[in-house]
């Protein structure tokens, strides 16, 4: 039976902030109650469910503002076996732990289209998303067109200032396309004021060698990846694009790079 009291307790949980253990609260004293918990054990739980309820809501969040394409896997799926090299799953643990993210260090994949690099770059965004960091993805042609615009158009600056304020940022495809001067440099400077201070993960096409050509300043690509490769995990997949060896794969239905 429920407590006929409880309305008056769930405005004043509401006022002292727990608006979540206010909604929760009916089916937490009937629990209670079958449960037989002391006063100090009702209290944790009613603390446990607000802050449960907080976390959930805030990933929620984080996720609508990552800007994910559709359809993003869970890391542990990554097929290592698919490979000839370049990641093995218990550097793909160790990644898992999230430990660079605190240390603003960065993560970069390389290699040829189809070996998976975007999956793995979304999977440890989902991961990061579940532990409680902020997340934001952009591929790379999205990010300059939004740097482009950002003086320009509201809702480019926003998208700019929520990047540059994430702890998390992926960078996808790096190289696909080649940028102007004036778009790489306004492209490093976004990257130095991440410099550790965030974390990012990038995907690249293309060696780090062949980064002047798409930049088109050999300089600045290599003031560039003084700021990337420091601190930072680098990783070379190596095979047979996954879309060719299984002719049978949707695209439509999966990651675009796996």
């Amino acid at each position: 039976m429920r407590n006929p009291k409880t309305p008056y307790v769930q405005r004043l949980l509401i006022s002292f902030g727990l608006k979540q253990a206010s909604v929760l609260l009916p089916d937490l004293i009937n629990e209670a109650e079958k449960e037989n918990l002391t006063p100090r054990q009702f209290l944790l739980t009613v603390l446990e469910a607000e802050l449960n309820a907080r976390n959930e809501k805030k990933r929620k969040r984080n996720y609508a503002g990552a800007h994910f394409p559709p359809n993003v896997r869970s890391i542990d799926e990554f097929d290592t076996s698919e490979l000839d090299g370049g990641i093995t799953p218990t550097q793909i643990l160790q990644l898992k732990e999230l430990n660079w993210i605190d240390a603003a260090s960065n993560v970069l994949f390389f290699g040829p289209p189809g070996l998976g690099k975007t999956m793995l770059a979304l999977g440890l965004g989902l991961e990061a998303i579940n532990a409680g960091y902020s997340v934001c993805y952009e591929r790379m042609g999205d990010l300059i067109d939004l740097l482009d615009n950002a003086r320009r158009q509201r809702q480019a600056a926003f998208r700019i200032r929520r990047l540059r304020k994430a702890q998390l940022v992926i960078i996808d495809e790096i190289g696909y396309v080649s940028i102007t001067r004036e778009q790489a440099n306004t492209f490093f400077s976004f990257v130095s004021d991440l410099y550790e201070r965030s974390s990012l993960i990038i995907t690249s096409n293309k060696d780090v060698t062949e980064w002047a050509e798409v930049l088109g300043d050999p300089v600045l690509t290599a003031a560039l990846l003084d700021r990337l490769l420091h601190h930072s995990r680098c990783f070379s997949l190596r095979g047979e694009s996954y879309r060719i060896k299984h002719p049978e794969f949707k695209e439509e239905k999966k990651l675009a790079d796996f």
